[in-house]
């Protein structure tokens, strides 16, 4: 397990310039007194596939809204891509957003647009003309498998087929991050993979993707890295963890009950020695069983 995060004195480092997320005691303290984030410390280098999880209310929604900047820290620092987020004005965080690929658990997608409308909406505000658009939306439309479906609506869409829409409209821009925040809570299971096969296609482009989510089996099938929130700190940060801490795979219980059953057999063998042959004949039960 790596440590839970750095000395105080890190505050104070520099930049690394290896890291596209970097969190420094960082805390957020709602107004009617619910504790957020405490103390959060972290950093997530270039290129990683990253799992954020805990329980509801633990602080991972807390965290991606501080660093998509829909809310601001009581205090500590937040940089993504070497840029300290509070040095961000209002006014520029539109701008700011652009660079971010958001994957939300809702789709949010625009209900009177096509699917090709919905994605080139998102190259559209960064001001990319007809050309550009004309030359990405397909190229992404196929990557994420809805290259038959350009031209139909959302409600027209299974909801795997609407979140790989939302996943096209995120990385349409070939952001240096994407942030997916409960991308398969209300999808089942199948689905779920096939979301987290593209998430992880994406990841593997060069993208840095940080994913918060409950599901248990994506976590523990994956194996890449956990960080643990539990009521507003970070309590673990494992490089190839499961959902849970502790949790055994099945390879490692088969082996324990291995284990067990040869202790088994020892014990026997110890007492199967030093035995009468009524003891042999009648084992271990009681006369009143015999």
């Amino acid at each position: 397990m790596q440590p839970v995060g750095p000395p105080a004195r890190s505050a104070a480092l520099p930049h690394d310039p290896r890291n596209v997320i970097e969190l420094r005691h960082v805390a957020k303290h709602y107004p009617d007194g619910t504790i957020g984030l405490e103390e959060a410390t972290m950093n997530i280098r270039r290129g990683e596939f990253v799992f954020l999880v805990g329980s509801t209310g633990s602080g991972k929604s807390t965290i991606m809204k501080l660093l998509s900047k829909q809310l601001e820290p009581s205090h500590g620092t937040i940089m993504v891509a070497g840029r300290d987020l509070a040095d961000i004005t209002r006014k520029r965080v539109p701008y700011y957003r652009r660079n971010l690929g958001v994957v939300f658990q809702d789709f949010k997608l625009l209900p009177n647009r096509t699917v090709y409308d919905n994605v080139a909406y998102a190259l559209s505000a960064t001001g990319a003309g007809r050309k550009e658009i004309r030359a990405k939306v397909p190229d992404i439309l196929r990557l994420t498998g809805l290259s038959t479906k350009l031209h139909q609506y959302p409600d027209q869409l299974s909801g795997g087929e609407q979140q790989r829409v939302s996943i096209a409209r995120a990385f349409v821009n070939h952001p240096p991050l994407v942030l997916a925040d409960e991308p398969t809570g209300n999808l089942d299971p199948q689905t779920s993979i096939g979301i987290m096969q593209l998430l992880y296609r994406i990841n593997r482009a060069g993208t840095t993707v940080l994913v918060a989510t409950h599901d248990h089996h994506m976590v523990d099938e994956m194996r890449r890295r956990v960080i643990e929130v539990d009521r507003g700190r970070i309590v673990r940060d494992e490089a190839a963890g499961m959902y849970a801490a502790g949790e055994q795979t099945t390879d490692e219980f088969g082996a324990m009950m291995r284990d067990v059953e040869v202790g088994r057999v020892r014990e026997r063998l110890d007492h199967l020695q030093g035995a009468s042959d009524d003891e042999l004949l009648w084992g271990d039960r009681p006369e009143a069983d015999r």
